[in-house]
């Protein structure tokens, strides 16, 4: 099945770039020329989206946070911005990647597939599992809950929560949770993979759950049974 993307990007050589980039490529792709019609569009569920975050009416943190309550899918941002702590307020509106202008399309192309490939992956587990009396985890509908009520996670939260809960015990060294759930390793995204670990213990325990995420100093994380 051909994969839909949403491209919003208000410099239309650009947009229309990726346009006809990814369409030759083989996916059904929408164009927003604004971060308003891209929220209006993203209401459509494509299965990832390209933000650009410099726009003039809203920018792309702003559309990020407007839309990830709407959309589960990865959201990747598009930008000239290199300040880290733009890197880290992109991931905490909801962001999954984060793509410098100017970058390779071949490049660009390889992390979208990325992506769609992890996406593809995590919906093959087809169970759930009861971590107690009130933690569940549905790994067919990606739904995380305790005592009943959802807990509302990024893509990559609940990616890092699926990958550490599916075997629990097991030490994880950094490195390989980046290789599983972004494909690359480096100091930076070894930081991005702390905040996004930060969020997600904060959101677990704000819903009431026992420390499940163990820091092995040095090394990387583990799930405690």
């Amino acid at each position: 099945m051909r994969k839909t993307l949403l491209i919003i990007d208000d410099e239309k050589d650009m947009g229309v770039m990726l346009r006809e980039y990814f369409t030759l490529t083989g996916y059904d792709v929408m164009l927003a020329e604004n971060g308003l019609t891209g929220i209006t569009k993203a209401g459509k569920q494509p299965d990832l989206i390209l933000l650009d975050i410099n726009m003039p009416d809203i920018d792309g943190i702003e559309v990020c946070r407007r839309i990830r309550g709407v959309v589960t899918c990865p959201i990747l941002f598009l930008t000239a911005r290199v300040e880290n702590r733009d890197k880290l307020e992109g991931f905490a509106a909801g962001g999954d990647d984060y793509i410098v202008k100017p970058f390779s399309i071949e490049e660009l192309g390889a992390r979208v597939a990325a992506h769609l490939r992890r996406e593809e992956r995590s919906g093959q587990t087809p169970h759930k599992l009861l971590l107690d009396d009130h933690f569940m985890v549905d790994y067919t509908t990606r739904e995380v809950s305790y005592g009943g009520q959802g807990i509302a996670l990024t893509p990559k939260e609940y990616e890092i929560l699926a990958l550490l809960s599916t075997h629990p015990g097991q030490v994880f060294p950094w490195e390989k949770i980046i290789e599983d759930i972004w494909d690359m390793a480096s100091d930076a995204e070894q930081t991005t993979l702390r905040e996004q670990i930060s969020r997600l213990r904060a959101k677990l325990t704000s819903a009431g759950c026992k420390p499940y995420i163990q820091t092995v100093w040095g090394v990387g994380y583990k799930w405690v049974r």
